[in-house]
């Protein structure tokens, strides 16, 4: 069968490669339909690197993803302990927990000990054609999602566990830095839970007028002083939460200096070089509250609640489809941040 291996920095190739064994016991084999490219994919197709994780030897990348049962083995049940079917179209939660290690019976498997993750090194991902994967990982979709919406029920989840860790509550007004996929998802979430204001920045123009269509009040970075911008708007208060979502450079710290005192501040973004530039004086003085997003838990049900009920629009944010030859043109017109990209699907 085929797939996409990254053999280092900015390679991905088209290869051949074995077909999956058939799948055991709480296992599915899957005909994956559809991929999302993410940020975090982009820091791999960069460097080959992500925080400490280093690729050594060449893989498959690819952690947003949906497909459809091929094979089940036994005990098969799904992310809702229901037995699954052959022809099912399903989401799938790239991150594998052991279930038993400390975080794990503590409520945390986001913070599992001992986390496998597809697509990232050295769990294969999904820019192949079939693969197992385990069948509590996989949450079928209703027709009303398509397949390019069911990549981004990932998406969807890791802006739910953003808005769960900040804590917005009624009235409460909210800065989001970064207008990608994950930054327009959570200023869905942030409008739903009532917050009074929510103000966006990017460095791109259309991400900008696709902040405010989702009904933000947003602005290009490049073009104003954001922080001043807030310090305006609040009559030099702050915003109660303010959300980074881009790639953790400078923004971190117009994130949090656009917050209030006693504020939220929610890190989402992964820097380049796994380091945080933040004022210590800035978050001391103002004694913030620091949020970090460690991927989800548990979200898939409520991001496919969100999704059919219409509550949460996801089929607007795809902007382009590939397909699996296509892949490597798609990334380096994603890492470029070509004119109008949202997000990118790679059609398998």
């Amino acid at each position: 069968m085929k797939a996409i291996k990254l053999h280092g920095a900015k390679d991905l190739r088209l290869e051949q490669v074995d077909d999956p064994a058939m799948p055991q016991a709480g296992e599915v084999l899957i005909r994956v339909r559809a991929v999302g490219i993410c940020g975090s994919d982009l820091h791999m197709y960069e460097s080959g690197r992500i925080g400490y994780t280093d690729a050594v030897e060449s893989f498959i990348l690819g952690h947003e993803f949906m497909g459809e049962v091929l094979a089940v083995g036994d005990t098969a049940l799904d992310g809702n302990h229901q037995p699954l079917e052959i022809g099912q179209r399903v989401a799938v939660d790239p991150a594998t927990p052991c279930w038993h290690c400390e975080m794990c019976e503590k409520g945390h498997p986001n913070l599992c000990w001992n986390l496998a993750f597809h697509g990232l090194y050295p769990d294969a991902g999904a820019l192949q054609e079939r693969m197992i994967v385990s069948s509590r990982n996989c949450f079928p979709m209703p027709d009303s999602i398509s397949d390019g919406a069911g990549t981004l029920l990932e998406t969807l989840g890791v802006a739910i566990h953003a808005i769960d860790l900040s804590k917005i509550k009624l009235t409460d007004t909210v800065a989001v830095i970064g207008c990608g996929p994950v930054g327009l998802l959570i200023i869905q979430l942030v409008k739903l839970v009532g917050a009074s204001k929510i103000y966006a920045f990017d460095k791109f123009d259309w991400r900008v007028e696709k902040a405010q269509e989702l009904g933000a009040e947003a602005w290009n970075v490049d073009s104003i002083d954001a922080v001043s911008k807030i310090e305006d708007l609040t009559h030099g208060r702050g915003v109660d939460v303010s959300i980074e979502v881009a790639w953790a450079d400078h923004s971190v710290q117009m994130a949090a200096d656009m917050a209030r005192l006693g504020g939220r501040l929610v890190l989402v973004g992964i820097p380049v070089d796994d380091q945080i530039r933040l004022s210590h004086a800035v978050a001391r003085r103002k004694g913030l509250t620091i949020m970090m997003v460690r991927r989800m838990k548990h979200s898939y049900p409520r991001a496919i609640d969100l999704a059919t009920s219409g509550k949460v629009e996801l089929d607007s944010l795809i902007s382009h489809h590939f397909s699996l030859a296509e892949t490597a043109t798609a990334f380096e017109k994603n890492f470029n941040y070509e004119h109008g990209i949202h997000k990118i699907i790679v059609d398998i």
